[in-house]
């Protein structure tokens, strides 16, 4: 059987911590990243050039995927190095700047991309979400005397620093059309992951486009849903885990998903959780994927164990499905995912396998 195509769609940190994990599996892996970053290097970037992609989270995708052997650890630590100082160049990663000129040289973003993806010795591809810059615009209420007054806000810095609540973002311009390669990508997936990450800047985005939604509902792809490990000050101050489901299901109503993921530490009241997945056709995963030091990040080697199981139901079901299909063509196998206890959560934490700590996948080319 061919390796499973898993489609991963985020930004910053969150998509940075995803990609580690998946490195590490024997899968074909592509990155769908959002590009409404207005802050620091790739703020000033879309200041000097307003039709710049902002660079800053494609950079970080790229370093995540980057090869092992010294050639690429070389180009990921260049890549990730700021310029010191006072100049014009100071603050600005290398990577930004690299692929920002070879944007400007090939005239394609996505062209850019594979391009930088071939230096790092990437062991998968980057696409943007879409090839052209976005804003996030945001609605926030407790700004003023009155609590319940709506302000509108633009900005991905300010939406996700604000001191008020977002109550729901949208993309601008509105009618963006999403990245062609991107919409083939997930219509390819065996498997497409959104999140984790800040949940109105870097996840909702993906929902917002008006193809690239429709890809998501259209795709044969199973759908996963990775929550956060905890609420993120500013964006999502106060969630819990189940309200970023329902934050999820207002901004997308149509989506759906087949399972969602989640810290067992971070959900307080496991049968809530629940009940909001089962909303978006889900079942929820209870896993610990939390960093054992207690830093506030996901630990790779057991976010790469999730998702391995993830992928492993996956398999099953595919194969029971071709063994299933009986001498009218037809699917009588029964098949249902494994696991899965009566209250609809899956935590069963005993599934271990070799998880290799380096990345052996083919380099994209």
């Amino acid at each position: 059987m061919s390796r499973l195509k898993v489609v991963t769609l985020g930004g910053g940190h969150g998509l940075f911590s995803m990609l580690t994990a998946l490195r590490r599996l024997d899968v074909e892996l592509t990155a769908v990243v959002t590009v409404a970053d207005d802050g620091g290097s790739s703020g000033r970037l879309r200041r000097d050039n307003p039709t710049v992609l902002p660079p800053g989270d494609l950079r970080m995708a790229l370093a995540a995927l980057a090869g092992e052997d010294a050639e690429g650890r070389l180009w990921q630590r260049t890549f990730q190095h700021r310029f010191s100082g006072e100049g014009a160049l100071a603050g600005h990663p290398v990577g930004n700047l690299v692929l920002v000129g070879l944007a400007e040289v090939l005239g394609d973003p996505v062209a850019a991309l594979d391009a930088a993806g071939r230096m790092l010795g990437c062991c998968g591809r980057v696409l943007p979400m879409a090839c052209g810059p976005l804003a996030i615009v945001g609605e926030v209420t407790g700004l003023d005397d009155d609590p319940a007054a709506v302000r509108r806000i633009r900005g991905q810095v300010a939406v996700a620093a604000t001191p008020g609540q977002v109550r729901s973002v949208t993309l601008e311009p509105a009618d963006a059309p999403a990245c062609r390669e991107a919409l083939q990508a997930i219509h390819d997936a065996d498997l497409v992951t959104l999140g984790p990450g800040s949940w109105f800047t870097s996840v909702l985005p993906h929902l917002l486009m008006p193809d690239l939604a429709d890809a998501l509902l259209r795709t044969r792809a199973r759908r996963l849903v990775v929550l956060n490990l905890a609420p993120q000050p500013g964006e999502t101050e106060g969630f819990s885990p189940e309200q970023h489901l329902h934050v999820l299901s207002s901004h997308a109503p149509q989506f759906r998903a087949d399972t969602v993921l989640a810290d067992t530490a971070a959900v307080p009241v496991p049968s809530r959780l629940t009940d909001a997945a089962a909303r978006l056709g889900a079942t929820v995963d209870l896993v610990e994927v939390a960093d054992p030091t207690g830093a506030p990040r996901h630990d790779p080697v057991a976010l790469a164990l999730a998702l391995d199981r993830v992928l492993g139901r996956l398999r099953k079901a595919r194969e029971s499905s071709i063994d299933g299909i009986n001498d009218s063509g037809i699917n009588d196998s029964g098949i249902n995912d494994s696991g899965i206890n009566d209250s609809g959560i899956n935590d069963s934490g005993d599934h271990r396998r070799d998880i290799r700590s380096s990345k052996e996948t083919t380099p994209w080319r």
